[in-house]
């Protein structure tokens, strides 16, 4: 079993239950952890073989651009995705980060992160 992370994926989006959050947007970020079988990629040296971090990133963007309202409704359509599109996936771990939240305090950021398991 292998891993591969993807760290401080950068996005400005539109989530968030305030109808401020809906127009202004905000700057967040994503994490994900991808467990899978490296074996074949390691043997072969061929990018059919491994979880290809370029089509995990495009799926964060594609979904990161998609208005939710909860972080929680983001994190899981982007597992549902992966794990749908990257059959060697067979563990995800999604965080989503909002940077400086509007809760009334002084917040660096908030994170959701949810698993997925094939």
């Amino acid at each position: 079993m292998g891993v591969i992370k993807l760290h401080n994926i950068k996005t400005f989006s539109f989530h968030g239950c305030m109808h401020e959050e809906a127009k202004i947007g905000s700057d967040y970020r994503v994490d994900i952890t991808a467990h899978g079988d490296f074996r074949d990629a390691a043997s072969s040296d061929n990018l059919v073989h491994a979880i290809d971090y370029v089509h995990l990133n495009r799926i964060v963007k594609e979904e990161m651009d998609k208005r939710a309202n909860l972080l929680e409704n983001v994190a899981q359509r982007i597992i549902d995705r992966v794990l749908l599109e990257i059959e060697m996936v067979e563990k995800i771990i999604v965080a989503v980060s909002k940077i400086n939240p509007p809760i009334g305090g002084d917040v660096e950021y908030v994170t959701v992160e949810i698993q997925g398991v094939r």
